[in-house]
């Protein structure tokens, strides 16, 4: 038997199942600084004075960390909701040409690779904050006045991309690993663009990404456990972590299902008994004879005659 072909009532029904389409309007943007700012920002020089001998507070070893996470602090949250568009990146299988005689040859992978850099733009405010950041992370990388670079771990911070429903809630993420802002693009400037909104902006090198829901996802399972405010905790160093949660979340909700009162059959509650249908008729009046009326009424009739007095017979009233 030929199988059907699709029609659109099944093109609809399978976007309800499916809780309708992703939106490229749906997404959030988590950027988050060197893992190392703290400890480069702590970080002090001190001078000691020969004569006196004592050692006395410079400042900060590192005043392009001080910086940053003086910027952080103040301006990190608005420079994540202040992304006007970024574009999720890819994933690259490179293979190589493999050929035994005159046989068409094959395309068989030899390894793989994230090309490319992750773009992004942001609104920028009227102090232009959001550059200021950038160009702060990019000290981190290279000094501007030595023209020395930096060790690579001082300047690495990571990058969350996340699908978004229409409620708000997180669909799909990922995590990109060793992020740094490679470029920072220039602003064009033009006296006809009284009503528009100056945009910067960047592109990120990144090494790798990673799928934040993908153990959620294959199963079509509860992904209410991811928020933006607790995506941070989730990544590939807690693989195993957010696994064994889903498997938590799985065996407390069997268990709840096997505390819940059975159900009522909502059938047989309306439909009575044997039993009960029994236990009714013999509750019921029982009904009189609808013939018993006219017998009664015969009896009474002879009742009545025998109650009369004996007539007198006429023939022989004149004796």
């Amino acid at each position: 038997m030929a199988e059907k072909q699709p029609t659109i009532q099944n093109f609809i029904a399978s976007m309800n199942r499916s809780g309708g389409f992703a939106r490229t309007s749906k997404y959030a943007v988590i950027i988050t600084p060197p893992a190392s700012l703290s400890r480069l920002a702590a970080s002090r020089n001190s001078t000691t004075y020969g004569s006196v001998g004592q050692s006395f507070d410079a400042g900060p070893a590192d005043t392009n960390a001080a910086n940053m996470q003086t910027l952080n602090s103040q301006v990190g949250r608005q420079v994540n909701l202040h992304c006007n568009t970024v574009s999720m990146p890819g994933h690259d299988l490179q293979a190589q040409d493999q050929q035994h005689g005159s046989a068409p040859g094959r395309q068989m992978v030899q390894s793989h690779d994230y090309a490319g850099t992750i773009a992004a733009s942001f609104y920028l405010d009227v102090h232009m904050r959001e550059r200021h950041f950038f160009e702060q992370w990019q000290k981190m990388a290279v000094n501007t006045n030595t023209h020395k670079a930096n060790y690579y771990d001082d300047y690495i911070g990571t990058m969350e991309i996340f699908q978004l429903d229409g409620n708000g809630e997180i669909t799909y993420g990922i995590k990109a690993t060793e992020v740094y802002p490679a470029t920072i693009a220039g602003i064009e400037y033009a006296y006809e663009n009284t009503n528009q909104i100056a945009t910067q902006a960047v592109k990120f090198q990144y090494r790798q990404w990673f799928n934040m829901t993908a153990d959620t996802i294959a199963g079509y399972n509860d992904i209410s456990r991811f928020a933006v405010e607790d995506t941070k905790t989730y990544g590939p160093l807690d693989i195993e972590t957010t696994s064994s949660a889903i498997l938590e979340k799985q065996l407390e909700k069997s268990r709840q299902r096997r505390l819940r009162a059975p159900e009522v059959d909502r059938q047989g509650a309306n439909r009575p008994t044997k039993q009960e249908a029994d236990r009714q008729k013999h509750l019921k009046k029982p009904e009189v004879d609808k013939q018993l009326p006219n017998t009664s009424l015969l009896q009474e009739i002879k009742r009545q005659q025998q109650l009369r007095p004996p007539q007198v017979d006429r023939k022989f009233g004149g004796l």
